[in-house]
């Protein structure tokens, strides 16, 4: 393959393309993505995906705001840690250790919308783009392992996956990483610690630990309904 060749196939891959008719495929990738987050073989290893959207969460909302992102850990647990360098206290440390938990869903319902526009091969470039530069972050063999292992998976489908299996599993990942904030946000509501995003932002604020799970909840909603409303008339 010579150097044009190749940027015709990369361009070709780069631009928006029709998305598969509704049809069976909307219902496969709901499957998929629900015996991710219900089965706990498969959710195990598929959290990773919740955690690093989570952590990235972090880490872009504090540099948009003026914090320095030195690097993340996901651990063995599929649990992670972002540090961000900035003021201690203030609106960008506050809106950047809020931005976790939302980033799941808020990413996998815009995933849903892309997914159904044709949009999903792009979309997949851009986590890959975003994925490999986070290499750069990672601060453990584990979190490097984990990441580029996403990578893999994410450029060997941007690659060689059709228009219909990119949109098919961007769908899927897209309500995956919904499905997966709300389990993430139950696990916190039920056994959060000092440690954890809700305390953290009672320590920092005069709003409890409760006001800050209600926002979260807000937010997954919002995009819970908006994911609904999206697939509904396509699936009905």
């Amino acid at each position: 393959m010579d150097v044009e060749q190749l940027g015709h196939e990369i361009t070709d891959r780069l631009m928006p393309q029709a998305a598969p008719a509704p049809g069976w495929w909307i219902l496969l990738a709901l499957a998929v993505a629900l015996a991710a987050v219900v089965l706990p073989p498969l959710w195990r290893p598929a959290r990773l995906a919740v955690t690093i959207v989570h952590e990235l969460g972090h880490a872009i909302i504090g540099i948009m705001l003026g914090r320095r992102f030195t690097g993340f850990v996901v651990s063995a647990d599929m649990s992670g840690h972002a540090v961000t360098v900035g003021p201690r206290r203030g609106l960008g440390r506050v809106a950047s250790t809020w931005a976790g938990y939302p980033a799941p869903a808020i990413v996998g319902a815009v995933l849903v919308q892309i997914s159904l526009h044709g949009w999903a091969r792009t979309a997949l470039f851009a986590a890959l783009v975003v994925l490999v530069l986070s290499l750069v972050f990672t601060r453990s063999l584990h979190t490097l392992a984990a990441v580029l292992g996403t990578a893999a998976g994410v450029g060997a489908l941007w690659w060689w996956g059709s228009p219909a299996l990119a949109a098919l599993l961007t769908l899927a990942a897209g309500v995956f990483l919904l499905l997966g904030a709300w389990r993430h946000l139950g696990a916190v509501m039920t056994g959060g610690g000092r440690s954890e995003d809700p305390a953290q932002l009672a320590q920092l604020t005069p709003v409890p630990a409760w006001g800050w799970l209600l926002s979260f909840a807000l937010v997954l909603g919002a995009c819970s309904w908006w994911v609904v409303a999206t697939l509904a008339p396509a699936v009905l």
